[in-house]
């Protein structure tokens, strides 16, 4: 015998049995109430859930986080106004239908009609709800999946959101109203319109809060959604059993939520694989590695030898070149102190820049801060990256704090002669707040008198606002800055901005160690910036914490098309 079936017996018993009109209950029950409580607090966490997840999924794909999930939360918003208002055309209530019908001159409706009425209202409505928590369940479980294929194969990627988000937020938005009316046979509208939205706003949150802290670390993004997508038709199959006796056809109803809620929770495992091979087209060599850690998509690919590290689709180094990058970021900085012997790194969890770091004469202490740990992992124990790296972090001299480097930074309790900020492109605000006014006021506060940084400031040809931009954030906050440049083959040409406290000769910057790539004479001749790389002084707004405009300048129609 299936749960289904289990008060089968008692119902059949129950005065709430329907039998008739007659019989049919005037209220709801308490186990009935809960239950459609219930089911407004799930469809409001799995709908926000989803939104986020197709949010999370575009910003990966595309790099417009700002946009993304503009057009994911703020359209699945407006999208549930237009279903709010569609359900209006669901059900009639029962008095509204005897107020148009009756006599004039009587005032007694006759209570058999009005049983009768009832009982049809409630019905549809249930029947209606059912129906909506079914359309929802597949709809959330292969949304995301779609909209990845939808890319991959070079479709319209901004269209398939849009419909997807309208789509969903019109079920979603036809549910609250739906139980308000049912729930309002039982008490007032005010009453019940407010029991209704503490359960779906509450939701919400649970769904915002469990996307990011569970969902996606845990399960990864397509299991999640088919996770997410079983929960639907899980409450439907809860409030067919709890309404069986008032609805005709409600088993069978629970039946179909029971076998797409568990063909869902089949499908979860399989769309790893079917994911696994759509991500594989996306990049032009072998994937080694595939993660999706707490903060971020982390994925390792290989040909003929070159190994290439991408974090959210967004190219971090390719192992044919990336001595190129990383001696630019570290050996002017180091070369602009007498003796760099405290170095403090921002970001870099690959471990590549620590080893260049190490290699320097006179360094005894590097503290790094990471935001992620996973990245630190795959640094410490992927045989590519520990080759690469030359096992940095295990060196004696190196201790490494997780965090957010915004807040790790003010707590810092020593002076550095030597910071290094290796963060992503500022393509996003929570980005954009570690090259903004504000955090370099905080890391100058920890560099010594003599001391120097140095921080990528993406392209100064695909991007030259947002170059430009970082160089008058750090002037803007005391620094002498010295921008540079160097090409990349991986990248194309890359940017950097070195700042000190006091104002230093470039030409006497040297480089004590052996290099791949940096000569004496090639060193000084970085800082010479072509022509159209250049920018007024005063034409490039200060990026700050109160209005940061990096983002903004990051998004170049060049590095778009780039």
């Amino acid at each position: 015998m299936s749960f289904l079936d289990a008060d089968e017996r008692l119902e059949s018993r129950s005065p709430q049995r329907s039998q008739g009109s007659a019989d049919f209950p005037r209220q709801l029950n308490r186990s009935q109430r809960s239950v459609v409580l219930l089911a407004a607090a799930a469809s409001s966490a799995c709908g926000l859930a989803t939104e986020l997840l197709l949010g999370g999924l575009t910003s990966y794909l595309v790099g417009d986080h700002a946009l993304a999930y503009g057009v994911a939360v703020g359209g699945f918003l407006a999208a549930m106004g237009v279903g709010s208002y569609l359900s209006q055309f669901v059900a009639i209530a029962p008095d509204e239908n005897f107020g148009k019908n009756s006599n004039k001159s009587s005032h007694r409706r006759n209570a058999e009609e009005k049983q009768s009425a009832s009982q049809e209202f409630v019905q549809t409505i249930i029947r209606a709800f059912l129906r909506v928590e079914l359309a929802m369940a597949p709809a959330i479980a292969l949304m995301p999946l779609g909209l990845f294929t939808l890319f991959v194969a070079g479709g319209w990627l901004w269209l398939g959101l849009g419909l997807s988000t309208l789509f969903l937020g019109i079920l979603a938005g036809m549910e609250v109203p739906l139980l308000t009316r049912l729930l309002e046979r039982d008490s007032s509208v005010k009453d019940a319109l407010a029991g209704v939205l503490a359960l779906d706003y509450a939701g919400a949150l649970v769904g915002a809060i469990a996307f990011p802290l569970i969902l996606l670390p845990w399960l990864g993004m397509f299991p999640a959604a088919a996770c997410l997508g079983a929960i639907p038709a899980i409450m439907v199959v809860a409030i067919a059993r709890a309404f069986r006796p008032l609805v005709p056809g409600a088993r069978d109803w629970g039946r179909l939520g029971l076998l797409i809620a568990m063909g869902l929770l089949v499908l979860a495992p399989l769309t790893v694989p079917l994911g696994n091979t759509l991500e594989n087209r996306l990049y032009k060599a072998a994937v080694i590695y595939r993660e999706t850690s707490q903060y971020q998509r982390i994925v390792l690919t290989q040909n003929e030898g070159d190994t290439r590290l991408f974090l959210d689709g967004d190219l971090q180094f390719s192992t044919a070149d990336e001595y190129r990058y990383h001696e630019a970021l570290t050996y002017p900085v180091l070369g602009a102190v007498r003796s760099p012997k405290r170095v403090l790194l921002l970001g870099a969890g690959d471990g590549l820049a620590l080893r260049e770091i190490l290699r320097w004469p006179g360094v005894e202490a590097i503290t790094v801060l990471e935001l992620d740990p996973a990245v630190v992992e795959l640094g410490r124990s992927h045989p590519t990256l520990v080759r690469a790296n030359r096992r940095s972090f295990d060196d004696p001299r190196v201790s490494v704090e997780f965090g957010d480097a915004f807040q790790l930074v003010r707590d810092l309790p020593n002076t550095f002669d030597v910071v290094i900020a290796d963060f992503p492109d500022p393509d996003r605000d929570a980005l954009a707040k570690l090259y903004s006014d504000g955090f370099y006021r905080m890391l100058r506060s920890h560099l010594a008198p003599e001391g120097a940084m140095v921080t990528q400031a993406s392209s100064p040809y695909f991007a030259p606002k947002a170059f430009a931009c970082v160089a008058e954030t750090l002037a803007a906050t005391g620094f002498k800055t010295y921008p540079y440049r160097v090409d990349i083959p991986s990248f194309g040409p890359w940017g950097f901005v070195l700042a000190t406290n006091q104002a230093i000769a470039l030409n006497q910057i040297e480089i004590p160690i052996e290099s791949k790539f940096l000569t004496p004479e090639l060193l000084p001749a970085l800082f010479a910036l072509p022509k159209d790389e250049q920018w007024e002084p005063g034409s490039i707004q200060v990026n700050r914490l109160s209005h940061p405009v990096l983002p903004q300048y990051q998004r170049d129609r060049r590095w778009q098309g780039y």
